[in-house]
């Protein structure tokens, strides 16, 4: 298994993904081209976008996210895995729920926070008096 730079928790789930996928590092073609738009000149410079393609399945992943092109190949794997697992399971859109699961997390965070600071002030308006 290849090694990336996050925790070895998600480096095996990751594996463990891949193995349930049947997917294995010699059906993949990886190759890395520059990324461009923000991340200033590293990105410009340096070739850290990722392009994965999946022999088998003939799906093509290109992940410029992460300003690393480390972050970027295990980003591209995961993306892979997901977009393996959607065209497996194509009534259950595993990105599509990600997405809203995410969302509905900052919304809840954001709504305690204006709560939070409602209630500040209030209080500071009542100790004015």
């Amino acid at each position: 298994m290849l090694s990336f730079p996050v925790s070895i928790e998600k480096q095996n789930q990751l594996a463990l993904r891949m193995e349930k996928l049947g997917i294995k590092e010699s059906d993949l073609d990886e190759k890395f081209v520059r990324s461009g738009g923000n991340g200033g000149q590293n990105v410009n410079k340096v070739s850290t976008a990722v392009v994965l393609k999946h022999a088998e399945s003939g799906i093509e992943i290109k992940c410029s996210i992460h300003r690393t092109q480390g972050l970027n190949r295990y980003k591209a794997r995961d993306l892979l895995c997901s977009k393996l697992e959607e065209k497996l399971n194509p009534n259950k859109n595993l990105i599509r729920e990600k997405i809203i699961k995410n969302k509905k997390r900052k919304q809840k965070k954001y709504s305690k926070k204006i709560e939070e600071l409602r209630i500040k002030d209030l209080e500071s308006d009542n100790g004015e008096d």
